[in-house]
This record gives structure tokens, C-alpha cells and sequence, in this order.
């Protein structure tokens, strides 16, 4: 694993002063993105949104380790890799409150999110395989949680990228917690990692809030991927909120039980004391990450509202190509729910 934050100095690591303040400034875009975003879900202003506070640097470091031309496969909690490669932070809040995923027009090579866990694995390698058919120069990070590989389609698509040598980077963001069931209770594997070996290729480990330490592992495991050595990360964070809205973990996890310091301290707040040790950051410099990140969201909300809200009939009209009597009977249901509750008179 590579060494935590603090014990190099930024000019012995591969990051240099202008890529690590860019890291910075997207992990304050997350940070800022993620209170607005549970704020306005608990206003009723979208259905629910799944938390990410304490792994904005794991995200943001992964981000920024992919060339353009790479393909990002995400899950439903990556939205602070989508913001660091560009997506637009209206677009996420629009998915939220049930749009298609990407609603404005953004060059941006990444697939929709997936709610089903670890269903994107198997699409990310075929689509590796189909980079090496074609001669495609670039890769694919298949972005999940360390839930994840309890899933059937995790060992299938690490077996088919081993024996296939697929140009993919598995990145497992491991935050403890498949909502209520912490690691040692899914896996009785020294790691996440180590499961590489079973498909013959590579896993490593690396201190998931250290943006600087996920860039280079990731970057170094690209490198890797596009050689056609598939390599599977293990990024140690912790997830200091809850699983989703709907999720109290007060019922089953005490304060950070456990685990090292290291891995439950705010990562923000760690890599702004660290860059300020190294005399990359100033006051000035941070409050103006502030403010951006402010002003961009703002402007995503303002944009979103703009938009308003999609019409509750596309639930129904678009799960067939004919909708089935079952489908039929769910819709009257809720029209005659919805003509006795008005949502606009509801209190929140």
C-alpha cells in the first residue's frame, strides 16, 4: 500500500504543485456538491441520494489518474468521480430526481450509473475486450463498493479480464460498510485485494484519503491495464455518513470501531493541512475553492429547477415496450394516490 499522507513530501511523489491543488479544489467541489445534494434531499426535492462524505479524495485521486479517452464504469455513490471528470454537477442532481442520466450535452466517457450492484462489471469488461479488438489504446475503470464483491458478476468479470487480459481497472472503494454488514463479516479474505490472485493478475492496496497515493496507484495500475494486465485497487476509506437517506447506521455501527485513524479522519481536512505544510495551499487559495464550489452549485441547482420535474407517467411508459396489466394497474394506483395527496401541499 502506498505510504499515508504526510510521510512525503509532494516532491517525491508523482503529483506536482498544480495537479495537487487541482485535486484539492475538485475534493472541496465534492464536499460542498455532497451537503447540497442530502440537503435538498431531505426537503423533499429528490426521492433519495445516497451519501459519500469521507471518500471525496479516493474519488477525486481516481478521477484525475484517467486519461480522457479512458471509459469510467461508476456505481450510484461515484458522484465525486463524475464531477472530477467533468460531468456536470445539474446533470447528477437531474438523475436524482429521475431524469436520463446525462441531460445536457458534455463530452464525457463515462456509462450511467448502476443502482444493481456489480451488474456494471461484466459490461466494463466487454467493453475492455472490445478495446483490445479494435486496437483502442485506452482503458476501463469499473468503479464499485467493497459490497460488491459478494456479487456473483464481480468473480465473472475478474475471471473473463484474467483470462481475456482485458484493459480494465477494477477500483473497489472499500469504506467497511455493504450498508449494515461491516467487511469481516462478508469475506474472510485477508483483503479485497488479494481475491486478484484466484484470477491471475494483480491487487493492491492504497490509502483511499490520500487523493496524491490513489493517483499514482491508479495511474500505475492504467498503465498496467493497457499493457493488458487487468489489475484490481483497493481503496481503504470509510464512509462517515449513512448508506443512503433512508439509512440510520447509528442502529448497527458504533464510532469508528476498529479502524485506525488514518482511515476514519475527515480526508478533506487532512490534505488541506497537508498541502499547507508543503506551502502548496494558502487562505486565499482555499477560500476561493469555496466560493467556485459554491457559485457551480448554485447554478447546478438553479439549472436543475429550471428543467422542473419529470413527468411520474415515464415510470410506467418506458419499464416495456407495452406496458403489462401488473404496470397498468401500478399507475391507476398511483394517479388516484396522487389526485387525493397533492405533493405541492405536502409539509416537509
Amino acid at each position: 500500500m502506498h505510504r499515508a499522507i504526510g510521510e512525503r513530501d509532494l516532491a517525491d511523489t508523482a503529483v506536482d504543485e498544480a495537479t495537487a491543488r487541482d485535486l484539492f479544489r475538485d475534493v472541496v467541489l465534492a464536499r460542498e456538491f455532497d451537503e447540497r445534494a442530502l440537503s435538498l434531499q431531505r426537503r423533499g426535492w429528490m426521492p433519495g441520494y445516497p451519501p459519500f462524505r469521507g471518500q471525496e479524495s479516493s474519488q477525486v485521486g481516481a478521477a484525475h489518474a484517467m486519461a480522457d479517452g479512458d471509459w469510467l464504469f461508476p456505481t450510484y455513490r461515484s458522484n465525486a468521480m463524475q464531477l472530477a471528470r467533468g460531468v456536470p454537477a445539474s446533470d447528477i442532481l437531474l438523475f436524482r430526481r429521475g431524469y436520463a442520466e446525462f441531460h445536457s450535452d458534455h463530452d464525457v466517457n463515462n456509462f450511467p450509473q448502476a443502482v444493481p450492484i456489480a451488474s456494471q462489471l461484466p459490461h466494463a469488461v466487454g467493453a475492455g475486450m472490445a478495446m483490445n479488438y479494435t486496437g483502442d489504446a485506452d482503458a476501463v475503470v469499473a468503479y464499485f463498493g467493497d459490497g460488491a464483491t459478494s456479487e456473483g458478476d464481480f468473480h465473472e468479470a475478474m475471471n473473463f479480464a484474467g483470462v481475456f487480459d482485458a484493459p480494465v481497472v477494477f477500483l473497489c472503494e472499500n469504506n467497511n460498510w455493504a450498508i449494515s454488514l461491516p467487511r469481516e463479516k462478508q469475506t474472510a479474505s485477508d483483503s479485497i485485494a488479494v481475491k486478484a490472485e484466484a484470477y491471475g493478475f494483480e491487487g493492491v492496496q492504497v490509502d483511499g484519503n490520500d487523493p496524491v497515493a490513489v493517483y499514482e496507484t491508479v495511474g500505475d495500475a492504467l498503465d498496467d491495464a493497457r499493457e493488458g494486465d487487468p489489475v484490481l485497487v483497493e481503496s481503504l476509506t470509510y464512509r462517515q455518513g449513512a448508506h443512503t437517506t433512508s439509512d440510520d447506521p447509528e442502529r448497527y455501527r458504533s464510532e469508528e470501531a476498529d479502524l485506525p485513524e488514518w482511515r476514519t479522519a475527515d480526508p478533506l481536512e487532512r490534505y488541506e493541512t497537508y498541502l499547507r505544510e508543503q506551502g502548496v495551499v494558502d487562505d486565499e487559495f482555499v477560500e476561493s475553492c469555496w466560493d467556485d464550489a459554491e457559485a457551480e452549485l448554485d447554478a447546478a441547482i438553479d439549472a436543475a429547477e429550471a428543467v422542473g420535474e419529470p413527468d411520474v407517467d415515464e415510470v410506467f411508459d418506458y419499464a416495456y415496450a407495452e406496458r403489462t396489466p401488473r404496470v397498468d394497474d401500478q399507475k391507476a394506483w398511483l394517479e388516484s394516490y396522487l389526485e387525493e395527496h397533492d405533493p405541492q401541499e405536502q409539509e416537509f
